[in-house]
């Protein structure tokens, strides 16, 4: 396994192999973009704040690009459809819903960057191949959302009328704009509690007439 040994700073001479390392690049690059902003953030702060030289952040990310691309993946990894999107799960379509939109924001809360990152019109126009993964990673969260309300029009809980891909786009907004709340607030509210409960005023809407 290779190590980036000859490149760390004195002082700092921990081993890692060129995997772990380009890890911790990523997850320092989310963390310090939440301080300084991601528009702002050196590959210079990078290697300072990890303990190498700048040389050795280059030799494992040749370009800025191509850190952002690896944040951006990150997040797309973390975000992609999973489980909740399963028919046969035991919890109904509204409480899957509610806990979605939950676990968006509780990575975003462990992240506070995240919005920052998502939302940057510099970092987009530098780099377009990072606003085409940001754009199919909005779409594949819409298409989770949508497939869990067609199940809640199919079991009769939400209501026949109910326009799957308007309410999905409703679900990702509130998550979107929480977020953007919640970071222009510098963090002043429960994000998770306060994203969930307006989830549940959301899903009042959805829910098919009784009798």
């Amino acid at each position: 396994m290779t190590t980036d040994d000859p490149d760390q700073s004195p002082g700092r001479r921990q081993r890692k192999t060129a995997e772990a390392r380009k890890a911790e690049i990523v997850e320092t690059a989310i963390r310090l973009a939440a301080e300084v902003g991601p528009d702002r953030l050196t590959t210079q702060q990078l290697a300072r704040e990890i303990g190498i030289t700048q040389p050795a952040i280059f030799k494992h990310f040749p370009t800025k690009a191509e850190i952002w691309q690896a944040v951006g993946e990150r997040i797309s990894t973390f975000l992609s459809a999973g489980a909740e999107t399963a028919p046969d799960l035991p919890d109904p379509p509204e409480v899957r819903l509610v806990n979605l939109v939950r676990r968006h924001l509780t990575f975003i809360r462990s992240n506070p960057a995240i919005p920052a990152i998502l939302f940057s019109r510099e970092l987009h126009a530098e780099n377009d191949k990072l606003r085409r993964l940001f754009e199919r990673l909005m779409q594949n969260r819409q298409q989770v959302f949508r497939a869990v309300i067609e199940q809640g029009i199919a079991s009769g809980r939400f209501r026949a009328d109910l326009d799957a891909d308007v309410a999905a786009g409703l679900c990702v907004a509130l998550v979107q704009g929480q977020a953007m709340r919640w970071s222009l607030s510098a963090r002043s509210f429960d994000l998770v509690a306060e994203g969930g409960a307006m989830a549940q005023l959301l899903l009042a809407g959805f829910y098919a007439p009784k009798g």
